[in-house]
């Protein structure tokens, strides 16, 4: 299993930890903000990754996993690789499916993905801050008659605030100030928060 400080390492080589003033994707306002994409655009630190959180998992029935777009799809395939083939498949392994945002902003499951009734699935996500993203994801699986057995993240940021009804893992826990607009120390020293993201990374390369 690999330790703390190996994992924290992958982040800090990508360049995936940074320093700031960010408005997350939740709305609130950090200090600092973990782009996981950029670890895991290197596909021996995200197999690593991978194998690392399906461990987690190893005493689970886990016959699918089901990750939210964008930033939960690299995680999601590198753990469904890691997991062991259940009974009954045609050789191809756990199957990894991800939802994803429909015009009106609701989370669904489309492109011909299906879940069987009881199906065992993982919802697999990157990092964890308010967790609404897997806890959509995991109403978007139970809606399908599937069966969320437990809920996973590389990374979690909530400073054990998020409660799932699911047993519920991450790799790294990193707790991380975060604040609501109105109350940002950062906000209140002048400086602008940045929305991080795609158009964030490119402008930083």
């Amino acid at each position: 299993m690999l330790k703390r400080e190996e994992l924290l390492k992958m982040f800090e080589t990508a360049g995936a930890i940074r320093h700031g003033h960010f408005e997350l994707s939740s709305g609130l306002h950090s200090g600092m903000y973990v782009q996981c994409a950029l670890v895991l655009q290197y596909p021996r630190f995200a197999e690593k990754l991978g194998q690392a959180l399906a461990a987690l998992f190893s005493d689970a029935k886990i016959e699918a996993v089901v990750s939210p777009a964008m930033g939960g799809l690299i995680i999601g395939q590198e753990v469904a690789r890691a997991l062991p083939e259940p009974k009954g498949t045609q050789g191809g392994g756990v199957p990894a499916l991800f939802v994803e945002r429909d015009s009106s902003g609701m989370m669904t499951m489309r492109r011909g993905f299906s879940l069987k009734p009881d199906q065992h699935v993982l919802v697999v996500e990157d990092v964890w801050t308010t967790g609404g993203s897997t806890l959509e994801a995991i109403r978007v699986v139970e809606e399908a008659g599937a069966r969320v057995v437990a809920a996973g993240a590389l990374m979690d940021r909530s400073n054990g605030k998020i409660e799932f009804e699911v047993e519920a893992q991450s790799l790294i826990q990193l707790p991380i100030a975060n604040y609501e607009e109105d109350d940002c120390p950062l906000c209140r020293q002048g400086s602008v928060a940045v929305k991080p993201g795609s158009r964030f990374v490119r402008t930083a390369s």
